[in-house]
């Protein structure tokens, strides 16, 4: 029998660039197997489909501890390995296999749609699945792409006539509404042969829903203000735009502003929500915990705030019988499979990334983690109150809040969700995704999978001179923590795994919730497959359908009326719910960059604890400082990654990112 592993063996040095050969599968064939081999063999040609889906789970991930993932650290969240990204002190041959990876990913998938059709040995079924399988694979791979190098070549489909000179081969960029009116057209003709749910083997493979999210995404995205002639800030890159073109000149990011992009983005959101039904989406709940022992791993529910209306309903319309806490947390943690999320729209299945990741959160003491990863001031500031209002002190010292002082003093009892004494009162009575995603110094970590039962129940202070004092920040990250995690074998073996949320319903929601905000006029925008009408303005009706589920799941207040009356008061609560919803699922860094709002954001200096200080003078601890050696700027080139020279190199008609080295400078 012929050896699978040959499907394999993909030129790693091929680059879109070289494009005389993108579509020649032959040569990534051994002698004694053909292209015609492979489609004619059941296990051969869906190896070959394998095989595409390989790169999701590497560069194109979201999130990990690697150089293929610098994306996921932005001003919320910060490890010491990448000091360079924070002060971008980084080159064109800096993280470049993201680029190879996904145009290799696009180039099986394209192979695949080619010749599936020719295995008559599949089922039709089965043949129009994995060809809309391979039709998702490709278009996120160019998402992925777009979302980090902004326009790209989109390859043709038919492949080139080799003929040619080699010159004429050549491929230029396309402008960013053009990649992403490629996606959406490749992701909707995917949505239409794709099952609205997957069985729990098949977890990881696309459904309609995924390819609809991914698509309103996309859309988002191109509606944004980088992308969308900036009419909704203040800063002017226009400059930036129109260093932005092709090797003819043409302007790749869009000059003049669409609100009817918005409209299209909720649209294309509300195309999710409206089969979630069907699909099966939801926002994952936890039922109220109140009739068992109150453990410090699965503490009883707290009551969330009873001064909003939200308290007086069962979900989905309040949070009275639902816990709040446990339900946010468990989407992450490992406490739920991918199979038994509602709230997985797409998911890469277990991401070892996020074990990976799960080490550097742990303490030292006893779990034997590395106790590195942590959180800004800024991002811990970012959590309401329990009572939906801001804690106090917040952003004091980057000049912004309402002026008010933080809090002194330190628990002598237990409050809420803070298991044990000691904790500075600035950490006491906040929201609960709070208590599930900061580890603040004074935190509990159960660690109740620990092999020696005395390692178990760890208390755990970030002052100098402690066991855990190696966080830059002195705040660390609780979130994807399940409370049996520990690192105290070999391997990671009691870390429980992560379901990658690579898109989840409540991104979905915020999608529709952002993108109808930005409307000023009435649009009436086709379904995705034709059958209805979406008639989209700007109510706070509409808005609630998106805001509502996010802030009930959560244990918050809703926003006054006021906010919902106002569009520019919104766009900054909405801003601030995705970085609270979303942190640490690789998100921030690209948000304030379409927002056109990480030169002001990534450039101020960051904030934490001041680290030096030991127990004895804990209350200088937690009296923010600078944190000196997480240096912060930001240049107008830092809005899409460079691309590496040897690409430019290979296609003459390939253009740099503005502010980049170039061929020409």
């Amino acid at each position: 029998m012929k050896k699978k592993y040959i499907l394999l063996s993909i030129a790693l040095g091929f680059s879109l660039a070289s494009c005389s050969d993108y579509l020649d599968a032959e040569k990534d064939l051994k002698h004694d197997i053909t292209l015609e081999d492979v489609f004619s063999s059941i296990d051969y040609t869906e190896e070959w489909l394998a095989n595409a889906y390989t790169y999701l789970a590497g560069s194109a991930a979201d999130m990990g501890l690697n150089n293929e993932h610098p994306f996921a650290f932005s001003d919320d969240i910060y490890h010491a390995n990448y000091w360079w990204l924070a002060s971008k002190d980084y080159s064109e041959n800096t993280c470049q296999e993201s680029y190879r990876d996904c145009y290799l990913g696009i180039r099986q998938a394209t192979i695949f749609i080619q010749n599936v059709d020719n295995n008559t040995l599949l089922s039709e079924e089965k043949r129009i699945d994995y060809k809309a399988q391979a039709r998702f694979i490709r278009a996120f791979y160019y998402w992925k792409l777009l979302q980090k190098y902004g326009p790209i070549p989109l390859v043709p489909e038919e492949g080139q006539d080799f003929a040619k000179p080699y010159d004429e081969l050549y491929l230029s960029r396309s402008t960013y509404d053009e990649c992403v009116e490629f996606i959406s057209s490749e992701m909707v003709k995917a949505a239409e042969d794709l099952p609205y749910k997957r069985e729990a083997f098949n977890i990881a493979r696309p459904t309609k829903g995924a390819a609809l999210a991914i698509r309103a995404r996309a859309l988002l995205y191109a509606a944004s203000p980088l992308m969308n002639g900036n009419k909704t800030t203040t800063l002017d890159v226009s400059d930036y735009a129109a260093q932005m073109v092709d090797d003819q000149g043409r302007c790749l990011l869009a000059t003049n502003y669409s609100e009817e992009k918005w409209a299209k983005a909720a649209a294309a959101a509300k195309d999710v929500m409206d089969l979630a039904g069907l699909a099966g989406y939801s926002l994952y709940v936890a039922p109220v915990r109140n009739n068992r022992e109150d453990r410090d791993d699965y503490p009883n529910t707290i009551t969330p705030c009873q001064e909003s209306d939200f308290a007086k309903y069962d979900w989905p319309k309040g949070y009275k019988n639902i816990d709040p806490f446990e339900s946010y947390r468990s989407v992450f943690n490992g406490e739920l499979t991918a199979a038994n999320n509602p709230e997985l729209v797409f998911t890469r299945g277990t991401n070892i990334n996020y074990r990976n990741m799960v080490r550097e959160q742990l303490p030292t003491e006893r779990a034997k983690g590395n106790n590195k990863l942590c959180m800004t001031q800024k991002q811990c500031d970012a959590y309401y109150m329990a009572d939906g209002t801001d804690c106090p002190g917040k952003d004091f010292e980057i000049g912004r809040g309402d002026g008010s002082t933080r809090l002194t003093g330190y628990t002598t009892v237990q409050e809420g969700l803070i298991r044990k004494t000691g904790v500075s009162q600035q950490y006491v009575g906040r929201e609960p995704r709070f208590y599930a995603s900061v580890a603040y110094s004074g935190v509990f970590w159960p660690l109740s999978h620990a092999t020696k039962v005395e390692d178990r129940g760890l208390q755990s202070f970030f002052y100098r001179s402690s066991n855990n004092d190696n966080l830059p920040t002195g705040i660390g990250v609780m979130k994807f923590v399940r409370p049996t995690d520990t690192n105290d074998e070999a391997e990671a073996k009691h870390i429980t795994g992560k379901a990658d949320p690579a898109i989840r319903y409540a991104e979905v929601l915020l999608i529709y919730a952002e993108a109808l905000n930005e409307l000023d006029g009435d649009y009436n925008i086709p379904s995705w497959d034709g059958t209805k009408m979406h008639q989209l303005k700007r109510t706070t009706e509409a808005l609630q359908e998106g805001i509502h589920p996010i802030r009930i799941r959560a244990g918050v207040p809703d926003y006054t009326a006021a906010e919902y009356n106002s569009k520019e008061l919104l766009r900054a609560k909405l801003k601030r719910e995705r970085q609270i919803e979303l942190m640490g699922e690789g998100h921030r860094y690209f948000d304030l960059r379409r927002w056109l709002d990480a030169k002001a954001e990534e450039s101020l200096p960051i904030y934490g604890c001041n680290t030096e200080m030991t127990v004895e003078s804990r209350d200088l601890f937690h009296k923010p400082v600078v944190i000196a050696s997480i240096p912060t700027c930001f240049a107008d080139k830092s809005y899409f990654w460079p691309i590496h020279i040897d690409e430019l190199y290979r296609n003459g008609r390939l253009t740099q990112n503005p502010g980049w080295q170039s061929l020409k400078n």
